[in-house]
C-alpha cells in the first residue's frame, strides 16, 4: 500500500513538473518570473543621435521608477538598446538580434521611418509587438497593423497643421526641403496632401541625403524659387545646415519643421540662427508644469538627476513607457504577446487618465494620438509655447 502511494506521489510530482516545463516552453520570449525584456534600436551616435538619446532617457526614467516601486505584477522592465546610427540595414540587423538572440518580448521606441520600415517584415514574421516608434509615417498606421502601436500623431497630422497655419497668414508660396528616403517622402506626401486641400501646389522641392549635411545644391534651388516659407522634413543637422546656408545668403522667409527634427537638438545646433524657426509638436509643452502628465514627468526627471535634459523627445519617451506599462498591467500576471496586444486595444481616455494627453487604441485603430501643437525657437535656445 505504501509503495502504491509512493508511486502515485511520484506520478503526481512528475505530472506537475512536466506541466511546469510545458508552461515554460510555451511562454512567450522575453518573460521570466522577475523580468520583461524589450529592445530598442535607435540612433545613439551619428547625425540624429540626440533624438534617440533623449527618447531613451525619458523612457528609462519612467521604467527605473516603475521598477523601484516593484515593477508590473512583480516583473521589472529591462530595456536593452542597440545603435543603428539611423540606418535601415543596421536597424534590420538589430531587430533580428533582439528577436532571435536576445529573445525580447516586444520592440520599443524605434526612431525613424526608414529604420522602422526595415524592421517591419521581421517583427511581422515573428509576430512581435512594435510599440511607440518615433515616426509619423502613414505606412505604420494605415491600414491598421496588428503588431504596431503608435503614440504620436502622424506626419499627415503635423503637415496639415503647418500648412493650415501658413495659409491662415496668407502665406501660400511654400517650398519643401526633405530627406531623400522614406521619412522625407512621407512628410512630403503630407505637405502635398494638405496643400491640395487649399488648391495649392508646392513652390519648389529640394532634397538631402540621410545623415548628410551637404545642402549647398538644395539651398540654391530654394533661393531661386524665393518661397515665403520652407517646410523641412529632415533631421536636425541637415535642417540646421540649410537654415544657416540660406540665411547667410539673405533669405528672410519662414522655416518650419515637423517634430522628428528634434527640437532641442535643432535649437542647440543653430544657436542664434534658430530664433524664429517653428516646429510642430506631438506631445505637450514640456517646460511648463500645466498638465498633470508634464508635472509627473518633470518630477521624475528631477528625481533621476536629469532635470536639465527636459525636452520634447524625452517627454515622448516617458509617455510611451507609461502607456507600455499600462498595457502590460492589463495583460495580467501571465502575459503573452497576443494578450498584451489585446490589452492595449482596451486603452482609451474613458478608462486611462494620462494627465491631459489622450491615448486611444482599439482593434480597428492603433493610431494612439492626433495631438499637434506648434512652438517657436526663442533666443537662448528656449521655446515659445
Amino acid at each position: 500500500m505504501m509503495g502504491f502511494r509512493f508511486k502515485g506521489g511520484a506520478f503526481l510530482a512528475s505530472a506537475v513538473l512536466l506541466a511546469m516545463l510545458a508552461s515554460t516552453a510555451l511562454a512567450d520570449p522575453g518573460l521570466s518570473d522577475g523580468r520583461i525584456l524589450i529592445g530598442q534600436s535607435a540612433p545613439f551616435t551619428g547625425a540624429a543621435a540626440q533624438i534617440g538619446v533623449q527618447y531613451n532617457l525619458g523612457a528609462q526614467v519612467y521604467f527605473d521608477a516603475l521598477n523601484a516601486a516593484g515593477g508590473i505584477h512583480g516583473r521589472k522592465v529591462k530595456l536593452i538598446t542597440a545603435d543603428d546610427k539611423y540606418e535601415a540595414d543596421a536597424a534590420a540587423a538589430n531587430t533580428e538580434h533582439f528577436i532571435n538572440e536576445d529573445h525580447v518580448f516586444a520592440l520599443f521606441g524605434y526612431v525613424g521611418t526608414p529604420t522602422s520600415v526595415a524592421a517591419m517584415p521581421i517583427f511581422m514574421r515573428e509576430k512581435v509587438p512594435f510599440f511607440a516608434p518615433f515616426t509619423g509615417a502613414e505606412v505604420l498606421r494605415s491600414p491598421v497593423n496588428h503588431y504596431v502601436f503608435n503614440i504620436r500623431a502622424s506626419y499627415f497630422d503635423e503637415t496639415e497643421h503647418l500648412v493650415d497655419q501658413l495659409v491662415a497668414l496668407s502665406i501660400t508660396h511654400i517650398a519643401v526641403f526633405y530627406q531623400n528616403d522614406a521619412y522625407g517622402e512621407a512628410g512630403l506626401a503630407g505637405v502635398k496632401r494638405a496643400m491640395a486641400r487649399h488648391n495649392l501646389t508646392v513652390a519648389a522641392l529640394a532634397t538631402v541625403q540621410r545623415n548628410s549635411t551637404e545642402v549647398s545644391k538644395a539651398a540654391q534651388t530654394l533661393l531661386l524659387a524665393q518661397p515665403q516659407a520652407i517646410i523641412q522634413i529632415s533631421a536636425y543637422q541637415s535642417c540646421a545646415a540649410l537654415i544657416r546656408a540660406m540665411k547667410q545668403q539673405g533669405y528672410a522667409g519662414q522655416f518650419l519643421n515637423v517634430s522628428f527634427v528634434g527640437s532641442q537638438a535643432l535649437a542647440d545646433v543653430l544657436g542664434p540662427a534658430g530664433v524664429g524657426v517653428e516646429i510642430s509638436q506631438v506631445v505637450p509643452f514640456p517646460y511648463k508644469a500645466e498638465l498633470p502628465i508634464v508635472r509627473e514627468y518633470q518630477r521624475a526627471m528631477e528625481s533621476a538627476g536629469v532635470k536639465q535634459k527636459i525636452d520634447y523627445s524625452s517627454l515622448e519617451g516617458y509617455i510611451a513607457a507609461r502607456v507600455f506599462a499600462e498595457g502590460m498591467r492589463r495583460a495580467g500576471a501571465n502575459p503573452t504577446r497576443e494578450g498584451f496586444i489585446s490589452a492595449l486595444e482596451t486603452i482609451n481616455p474613458s478608462n486611462f487618465d494620462l494627465g491631459g494627453f489622450d491615448v486611444e487604441f482599439s482593434p480597428k485603430s492603433h493610431y494612439g494620438s492626433r495631438f499637434v501643437d506648434e512652438t517657436m525657437i526663442l533666443p537662448d535656445r528656449k521655446f515659445r509655447d
